[in-house]
């Protein structure tokens, strides 16, 4: 980790700043980081600093961002959608806190039946990640975790909308993003 860049100084504006270098925010850990080298891997943070781990933003473990407008991510994000990215499970490094996290799963309120564990700070209750019956090998992981804020609009940005056909009305589709009215394969 050595060609990391570590969080120092909070960004005034994360509207304003250049997103062609890593994007720190005010946060309670400040340890967050976004890898310039060769494994190009980021840091996903919950709110009291807890639970901090490392995933891929390119490669074979990285499968891309997508927004959910389904009504399960709805209630458990508290939002009236949730902006996430899909990561291999193999390719999840903790860095701390893997014995804080506490789980949660049913399948009740799943479009597809599949189970749906969901993993979170047993401090602060951030949701680190959820895993799917359906693909236990992949971790959909939020976005709203990454330290770097520039990932956020960069290679984390939603290239698919799921369950679109629920979208609030007050919502406008992401441009350049393909439209699905129910799950599919990420």
């Amino acid at each position: 980790m050595s060609s990391a860049t570590v969080h120092t100084t909070p960004v005034p504006s994360v509207s304003s700043a250049d997103k062609s270098k890593p994007i720190f925010p005010l946060m309670i850990a400040n340890d967050g980081f976004s890898e310039v080298g060769e494994e190009k891997e980021a840091s996903a943070t919950c709110f009291c600093g807890n639970v901090q781990l490392s995933f891929p933003t390119v490669g074979p473990g990285f499968r891309g961002g997508f927004l959910c407008h389904c009504t399960d991510c709805r209630t458990v994000t508290a939002s009236m959608f949730a902006t996430n990215f899909t990561v291999a499970l193999s390719h999840i490094k903790y860095i701390r806190g893997q014995s804080s996290l506490k789980e949660y799963g049913q399948a009740t309120t799943i479009a597809s039946g599949n189970r749906m564990t969901n993993s979170f700070c047993s401090n602060c209750g951030t949701l680190m990640m959820r895993v799917s019956s359906g693909s236990p090998h992949l971790a959909f992981l939020r976005v709203g975790t990454v330290d770097d804020f520039a990932l956020h609009e960069t290679r984390l940005k939603p290239k698919i909308e799921l369950f679109a056909k629920d979208r609030v009305g007050w919502l406008a589709p992401i441009d350049g993003c393909q439209q699905a009215s129910t799950q599919t394969k990420l």
